[in-house]
């Protein structure tokens, strides 16, 4: 297609700037020169790809390798994808605007389970066959990587190759182990037995599963040699690993349109629920020099005048205030507000408030998760009540009217007592706003409460436990909408549809495969959208497939249970999340890990926390 229709078709849709390509600091190379060609493919739409900091890593560590071509794909909206299919437009690359068809390797960023229908539909609009055993040759091989990698049996039919951990290193490896494989003429199960040797790399064909006749799991097999266990990948050298100096600016307005900052990966605190506290330990620290010089260079690259510090945890950095004063020496005068997301409730100070809003105020944003004591023992929060309390004193003595906290909803021995806790706790957050003397009530307080359904996940130590039903999630959505007592504070809360979805996702084995081709070929796609998402049509698929959903998200699973991930080593033992599971049932908390080693395994990749004092 000429440029000229292309570009009259794109004046038909909403947000044509998703597609055009062409931005500040994207990447163009000539193809006939590079060996190989990469499509980094975002499973959602393009402002939620192109928030996305993996990305823009990777994007510009592949580009800066002369033989390597990355561009960037992301899912078309609806309204384009319409026009895509009546005008036989295969899904393409913004840089060369070429079909995803043409490239060596394509890889998906998997950061949410809901995304994996538009993986099929990505793939399907490419033209390239859905089921790895159909793409025969050493040419488009589907890669992913992300969160959701740490159990990627759902979609093991129809990627070739899963990276565990982090990508840096393991991609590059993979990228020329490709670039070697093809130059010797080598097929592509050759090369797939060779890659599968590299650690961080999972094949899933050549592993098989085996089942017992109540559906569990009886055997995980490697095969031809692979090993058993697949152990992931981390980066140890936080200061010297690639990190960019310039970002693709969009044209239009992304979820995140600022600069990003890595400050630290990991977290030292082990909330039981949480899935990344876990599979990105240890914790590794970048120095303040090394941030504050990636930082001024970033936005003097990018013209961003906001810049993010992101990590899990921003406030528990050692050398924060250190940073802090590094950073305002330039932002101030550049006029470059800093924003600092994941701030916890029991180290966030008036000095630190204050440094945030030297330049811009911005959002507080703190997650207390239960409303009850005994509630944030079971899943090791470590914080009071009174600290909540007094956090929040802080931020209104310091000019904010406005306070979003997030919650979880089914966690683990949750009862009425503890949802009541949760708006008990929002209407002392009020009262504090209105009994504070040194609170100038220009005008009134808002409280948001955000609560989201829990999901057990893997690798964390709620991975036993069910999940709630549907109808239950939805009763205590509502007891605790009835049991607000102001206006003042606002209730958000997710639907339990998509919710019990996740839960299934999350856990599911290869069986599942099946159900997500049926759910795609039913129209399933962005199902994470509120507009887009169909229970009837997956409920469908299930029935089809003679799967039951709850078999996944609704069963508690025993200790000696062989888990779909269970040949998967995220380095946290199986030990440590069972003794983890037990302490949350005996309502006791563990130390974070700067307190005491809780001897999870993490210190067996020998850097990070565990080791400082060395």
């Amino acid at each position: 297609m000429n440029k000229k229709e292309f570009e009259r078709l794109l004046l038909t849709v909403q947000k044509p700037g998703r597609y055009s390509g062409g931005e500040q600091g994207s990447i163009v190379k000539d193809k006939e020169k590079v060996e190989v060609r990469f499509a980094f493919c975002f499973p959602d739409t393009y402002e939620i790809g192109m928030s996305h900091l993996g990305m823009k890593i990777l994007y510009s560590q592949f580009n800066s390798k002369d033989y390597i071509w990355c561009e960037r794909v992301f899912a078309p909206w609806l309204d384009f994808e319409q026009v895509m299919r009546e005008n036989n437009i295969p899904l393409f690359a913004l840089e060369s605007r070429d079909s995803v068809a043409q490239f060596d390797i394509i890889g998906f960023t998997l950061q949410y389970e809901l995304s994996y229908t538009n993986v099929l539909n990505m793939l399907d609009l490419a033209g390239i066959p859905l089921r790895s055993r159909d793409r025969k040759e050493l040419f488009n091989i589907v890669v992913a990587g992300g969160p959701c990698v740490c159990n990627p049996e759902p979609l093991a039919e129809f990627v070739d190759v899963f990276f565990l951990g982090e990508g840096e290193e393991v991609d590059l490896e993979f990228i020329e182990l490709y670039r070697q494989c093809r130059a010797n003429g080598e097929t592509k199960q050759e090369f797939l037995k060779k890659a599968a040797k590299i650690e961080g790399v999972y094949v899933p064909s050549l592993y098989d599963v085996e089942y017992n006749t109540d559906g569990t799991i009886a055997a995980v097999t490697a095969k031809q040699g692979v090993p058993t266990t697949v152990k992931k990948r981390i980066i140890k050298d936080l200061d010297s690993v690639f990190y960019p100096d310039n970002f693709v600016v969009p044209y239009i307005d992304i979820v995140h349109d600022r600069a990003v900052q890595e400050v630290f990966r990991g977290c030292i605190r082990g909330c039981r629920f949480c899935q990344a506290g876990f599979i990105y330990r240890p914790v590794r620290q970048k120095s303040a020099d090394v941030v504050n010089c990636q930082a001024k260079t970033l936005c003097e690259n990018t013209g961003y005048s906001d810049i993010s510090l992101s990590s899990l945890s921003t406030s528990d950095y050692t050398q924060l205030e250190t940073l802090l004063s590094g950073m305002l020496e330039w932002s101030e005068a550049q006029k470059v507000s800093l924003s600092l997301p994941s701030l916890r409730i029991d180290n966030f100070s008036k000095e630190l408030m204050d440094k945030v809003m030297r330049v811009k105020r911005t959002g507080l944003t703190f997650a207390p998760e239960a409303g009850t004591q005994r509630l944030r023992d079971v899943i090791n929060k470590n914080i009071t009540e009174q600290e909540i309390i007094d956090t929040c004193r802080v931020a209104f003595e310091g000019g904010y009217s406005t306070v979003k906290l997030y919650f979880m909803l089914g966690l683990p021995t949750e009862t009425d007592e503890d949802l009541l806790g949760v708006a008990q706790l929002g209407q002392k957050i009020v009262d504090e706003f209105y009994n504070n003397p040194k609170v100038k009530k220009g005008r009134g307080v808002t409280v948001t409460i955000s609560i989201s359904t829990f999901v057990p996940k893997p690798f964390t130590p709620f991975e036993f436990e069910p999940q709630i039903d549907m109808d239950e999630i939805d009763r205590r959505q509502q007891f605790l909408l009835k049991n607000l007592t102001t206006k003042k504070i606002q209730l958000n809360y997710f639907e339990a549809k998509t919710s019990f979805l996740e839960g299934v996702l999350a856990r599911g084995d290869r069986r599942l495969c099946d159900v997500l081709e049926a759910a795609f070929r039913k129209g399933c796609k962005f199902d994470s959208w509120d507009e887009c998402f169909s229970d009837k049509l997956w409920n469908e698929a299930f029935s089809e497939c003679s799967i039951d959903p709850a078999f996944y998200a609704n069963r508690k699973r025993e200790y000696d249970e062989i888990m779909p991930w269970s040949h998967l080593d995220y380095g946290v033992t199986r030990e440590f999340l069972i003794n983890e599971n037990r302490l949350a049932h005996q309502n006791k908390t563990t130390p974070n890990c700067r307190q005491k080693c809780s001897n999870c395994g993490a210190a067996a990749y020998g850097e990070g926390v565990c080791f400082e004092k060395r």
